[in-house]
């Protein structure tokens, strides 16, 4: 068993990378820490401590993308409305489900979120406003038991191709409401206590290193790319920390539990061959097109 300097000490490996992948992305922090957060820490005690974090993140996301606010308002309007009611049906969960059971759902929900992220799914919605209700009932309960959100509205972002700023803007506008309404919920059934609070030692920093680090890092990498391999990491996260699950409530024996793990990898794996065996024939298109280009230019 991990000690509780050590797991400490992992918190911050875990928040500094998540950090990096959120000031590089403009989201993934909870998604990537609450996975493995969660082998040291229960649902009850880490939430509190990320919403805190989660509220200065999203509130300096729209701060630096704030000329697009006014064009990503209409997007996150509906969203914002179904928030409330699922923030306070997740809340009360939070405080009287069974943390095993609790932390077994929320892999069972995250993996299929983040697998599609990593196999770049797209497929634009038409009705975008009628979604975005039950959606925001949805990503509500999800975000005040686990503080996770930025999978299904990346997802649907994503999935309407808007553009960068836009995208930013609106999933940090849908954030700080969630945040916001979260914090207050949490306040009022006591959830922040001082085991809390005292979690925001390590992460604190590691959002103060990590997010000017990935603002710097995408700079210099495709973000596609960079996208799909943190998804991909992600990935295999939730896969283990889903099998510690199943294990923990006796579902299934070792063989089954590591074997549903085994297969997230080996469908991971086969996502990410066919992603840069894609990228791979691309550029060699597109390298072929210019020398082509350049040849009739020379004869011409």
């Amino acid at each position: 068993m991990v000690g509780a300097e050590g797991a400490l000490l992992a918190l911050f490996g875990v928040a500094l990378f998540a950090a990096t992948v959120n000031g590089a992305l403009g989201y993934g922090f909870s998604s990537l820490t609450v996975p493995l957060a969660l082998l040291f820490f229960p649902n009850r005690v880490l939430s509190p401590a990320l919403v805190l974090v989660e509220l200065a993140i999203n509130s300096w996301l729209v701060v630096m993308n704030r000329q697009s606010l006014a064009a990503a308002r209409g997007r996150a309007m509906p969203i914002i409305i179904g928030l409330i009611p699922g923030i306070l049906i997740g809340s009360y969960l939070l405080t009287s489900a069974n943390p095993g059971v609790l932390k077994f759902w929320t892999y069972v929900v995250l993996l299929p979120l983040i697998l599609s992220q990593a196999a770049g799914y797209r497929r634009p919605i038409h009705s975008e406003r009628a979604v975005g209700v039950p959606l925001g009932v949805g990503v509500g309960v999800l975000y005040s038991t686990t503080t996770i959100s930025g999978p299904p509205l990346a997802m649907l972002f994503n999935n309407q191709g808007i553009e960068k700023n836009e995208f930013r803007a609106a999933l940090g506008t849908v954030r700080i409401v969630e945040t916001t309404v979260t914090a207050v919920v949490y306040c009022f059934l006591g959830l922040f206590t001082s085991r809390s609070i005292h979690l925001l030692m390590p992460i604190a920093p590691a959002v103060l290193l990590g997010l000017p680090l990935g603002t710097y890092v995408i700079r210099h990498l495709p973000s596609e790319t960079f996208r799909r391999v943190c998804m991909s990491f992600d990935a295999w996260i939730v896969g283990f920390g889903l099998a510690r699950a199943i294990l923990d409530l006796r579902l299934l024996g070792s063989l089954g539990a590591y074997g549903i793990w085994g297969a997230v990898i080996l469908f991971d794996l086969y996502l990410l061959y066919r992603y840069f065996l894609t990228g791979g024939v691309h550029a060699r298109i597109e390298s072929l097109s210019l020398l082509n280009a350049q040849t009739t230019s020379a004869k011409s």
